[in-house]
C-alpha cells in the first residue's frame, strides 16, 4: 500500500491566505493611518479578544452573527467559545460592561482580524481585517453624520477621495410588509425580489404594496431623488418616522461634509441583522466592491449606538498604490550614525552580514534601491 504523500506545508484551508511582503506592511501602515484619523476625532482605541465565550459573544447584537461564527471548546472550562466574525458586538459588550460608567457620548475605535464561516456576504475570504469606530449614547442625525464625515476623512488619508456613501433603511421594507399584513406565502418571495431588485417580481408578489415598493425600488440613486420619492410615498406613521430620520441624517451629513457623494437606496435591507435604523455602505467610485458598512443599532442594555466598519483588504485593493519604503544596503563597516539618520528619514536599512566584493550586486539581490556610500544614500542604476 502506498503511503500518503506528506501535506504541502504551504497549503492553507480554503479562503485563508498568507499576506506577504510588501503587502503586509502596506496594510499595517494603512490601518494606522485610519486609526490616527479616528483618534484625532476623540475615538479611543480598544482591543477585544479574538475568542470569547459563546454566550457573551453572541448575546445582544452578536446574535445576528451567530451563523457566521466558528465555534470550539475551551479545554480549561469546557465551555463553548466563538471566533469573532465581526467586532461591533464586542464593542457593544465593552461599552455596556467595562465602560458602562464612562461619560457619554462614548467614542471607541478598533482594528483587527475577524473570522467568518462564509465571508459574511462581503468577501470570499474567511479572515477579514476590520478597522472602525463606534459611538455610544446619542441617538441623533448628527451622530449618524459624524460616522460618515470621519469615515470620509479616514478614507482620504489613504488617498481614497472619490468615494460614495450609500444610505439605506434596513427596517423599512420589512416594516411595510408586516404592517400590510401580506399573506405569509408572499412575504419571502417579495423580500427575495426586493433583494434582487426585480421590479416585475415585486409587482407580482407585492399585493397592495406593489406600487409603492416599485416606486421606491426605482428611486434608488442620488439622495435628492430618493428622498423626493420617499416624501411622496403613502407611508404609515411608523414608516414615515424612519424616512424622516433618513432625511434629517442626509441633511446633517451635507452640513458636516459638503460635497460628499451621497446616494440612497430606500428599501435595501442587506447587512448584519443587528442594524435598526439608518445604515451606510461605502464604495469607491467606479468599483462594485464594498469598502465598509455601518449604521445604527441597539447596544447593550438598550443603549443607542452607531458605527462604521471599514474592510482593510478592500481598501487596499481600491486605494492608489503607495511607493514602498526605500531600502538602503549597508556594507560591513558602514557608518552607524549615518544609517540611523537615514532610518529616521524613512529608509529601511539592510545590513550585510558578511563581506562582499560586489556591494551593488548584493544590494540588488536583496531588493535594495540604494547603497550607503560614506554618509549618503546612492541610488542603484536600474
Amino acid at each position: 500500500m502506498t503511503a500518503p504523500s506528506p501535506a504541502n506545508p504551504a497549503l492553507l484551508p480554503a479562503r485563508l491566505r498568507d499576506l506577504l511582503p510588501p503587502d503586509a506592511e502596506t496594510e499595517a501602515l494603512a490601518v494606522e493611518a485610519l486609526m490616527a484619523v479616528f483618534s484625532s476625532h476623540g475615538y479611543e482605541r480598544v482591543r477585544p479578544p479574538l475568542l470569547e465565550f459563546e454566550d457573551s459573544l453572541l448575546a445582544g447584537a452578536g446574535a445576528a452573527v451567530a451563523e457566521q461564527t466558528f465555534r470550539l471548546m475551551d479545554p480549561d472550562t469546557h465551555r463553548m467559545m466563538g471566533l469573532r466574525p465581526d467586532m461591533t458586538p464586542q464593542l457593544a459588550r465593552i461599552a455596556a460592561t467595562r465602560l458602562v460608567n464612562a461619560p457619554r457620548p462614548l467614542r471607541l475605535s478598533y482594528a483587527g482580524a475577524c473570522v467568518q464561516l462564509g465571508g459574511g456576504g462581503l468577501s470570499s475570504d474567511r479572515q477579514v481585517g476590520q478597522a472602525g469606530m463606534e459611538l455610544f449614547g446619542p441617538d441623533s442625525p448628527e451622530a449618524d453624520a459624524e460616522m460618515v464625515a470621519v469615515g470620509a476623512e479616514a478614507l482620504a488619508a489613504l488617498a481614497l477621495a472619490r468615494v460614495s456613501f450609500d444610505l439605506t433603511l434596513p427596517p423599512l421594507a420589512p416594516a411595510l410588509i408586516e404592517e400590510a399584513a401580506l399573506p405569509p406565502e408572499d412575504r419571502a418571495p417579495l423580500l427575495h425580489a426586493l433583494d434582487r431588485k426585480d421590479a416585475a417580481a415585486v409587482a407580482r408578489h407585492g399585493g397592495r404594496l406593489a406600487g409603492v415598493l416599485t416606486e421606491l425600488l426605482l428611486s434608488a440613486g442620488p439622495a435628492s431623488r430618493a428622498l423626493a420619492a420617499l416624501r411622496a410615498a403613502p407611508l404609515t406613521r411608523s414608516a414615515r418616522a424612519l424616512t424622516d430620520r433618513l432625511q434629517d441624517t442626509v441633511a446633517a451629513i451635507e452640513r458636516a461634509s459638503p460635497g460628499l457623494r451621497l446616494t440612497v437606496d430606500p428599501i435595501e435591507f442587506r447587512g448584519w441583522r443587528y442594524h435598526t435604523g439608518v445604515c451606510v455602505t461605502v464604495y469607491a467610485t467606479g468599483r462594485h466592491e464594498e469598502l465598509g458598512r455601518g449604521g445604527r443599532y441597539v447596544g447593550g442594555g438598550g443603549e443607542p449606538a452607531c458605527g462604521l466598519t471599514l474592510r482593510t483588504e478592500a481598501l487596499l485593493r481600491a486605494a492608489p498604490a503607495q511607493p514602498g519604503r526605500p531600502r538602503l544596503f549597508l556594507s560591513p563597516g558602514a557608518d552607524r550614525a549615518a544609517a540611523g539618520r537615514l532610518r529616521g528619514a524613512g529608509y529601511a536599512t539592510v545590513a550585510a552580514l558578511s563581506a562582499t566584493a560586489d556591494a551593488a550586486g548584493e544590494a540588488r539581490r536583496l531588493g535594495c534601491t540604494h547603497v550607503l556610500q560614506g554618509d549618503d544614500p546612492v541610488a542603484l542604476a536600474p
